[in-house]
């Protein structure tokens, strides 16, 4: 199920990159594409997916939450290029940025992008508390805003782990152009759920996610890494995958 949620997230991440801040309504995404925002290969993904990984990867090789050893594997991408699609950093959002160049998360209001929820799924696979949470969103996000927002993305994750149903009505049936996809970490993971419970597929879900415009890439990771649990690896067109950089990493990571 690991496997599930880290390729659905990386496949969502891809699959977004090419459309990241273009406007709602001005393109389609269909499948696996290229180039456009970013001039990225086809199946390259950004730092959603590289965080993420590099999350993981201090996870499996720590045997514990250790927000620390996070921190030097996110400078580690951010200035040595590790855990990329293609030996290239891009797309670094400016609170990361600030957080990792001066080695504390920020905790004011507008610092309340979406860069740690992004990258928070791996702690649902473990037995983190939700002080545990709150710690690894604190690396480079610390306003309350941020750091509940992961704990709540992280029991959505547990629950669905659990096979279980998510029931949130109110979500669900909210009409599409009352759903924002800034980066705004509350309007990211209020999306990634109505998508999640919208859709009735992965393909659907993560499309869906790149099709409400603007955070595209984070918006289809974050709902493509609960897909990926709730529908299984094989939900998740094969053609994708193919398509996808760096497989070697992600599965070395994942194989520890």
């Amino acid at each position: 199920m690991l496997k599930s949620a880290i390729y659905g997230l990386a496949v969502g991440d891809a699959l977004g990159v090419p459309f990241e801040f273009k406007k709602r309504g001005t393109f389609t995404c269909e499948g696996m594409t290229g180039y456009g925002s970013w001039n990225q290969a086809p199946g390259t993904w950004s730092d959603d997916t590289s965080m993420t990984l590099a999350t993981l990867d201090s996870i499996k090789e720590r045997g514990c939450i250790d927000p620390e050893d996070m921190r030097k594997r996110f400078c580690e991408w951010l200035y040595q290029s590790a855990y990329t699609a293609n030996g290239e950093t891009f797309d670094v959002g400016t609170t990361t940025r600030i957080a990792l160049e001066q080695g504390g998360g920020l905790d004011d209001y507008h610092a309340n992008g979406n860069g740690s929820l992004m990258r928070i799924l791996p702690l649902a696979f473990t037995e983190a508390t939700d002080d545990e949470i709150r710690a690894v969103s604190a690396i480079t996000h610390a306003h309350k805003l941020s750091t509940e927002a992961c704990v709540e993305y992280v029991h959505l994750a547990r629950q669905l782990i659990r096979g279980e149903t998510l029931r949130m009505d109110e979500i669900k049936s909210k009409r599409a152009d009352a759903i924002q996809s800034t980066g705004f970490v509350l309007h990211t993971l209020e999306a990634s759920i109505w998508c999640l419970l919208t859709t009735a597929s992965y393909r659907e879900a993560v499309c869906t996610a790149v099709n409400l415009g603007e955070d595209t890439d984070t918006t289809a990771a974050v709902v493509g890494g609960l897909a990926g649990i709730m529908y299984g690896f094989d939900s998740i067109p094969k053609q994708w995958i193919d398509q996808l950089k760096n497989k070697a990493l992600i599965d070395s990571i994942l194989n520890k």
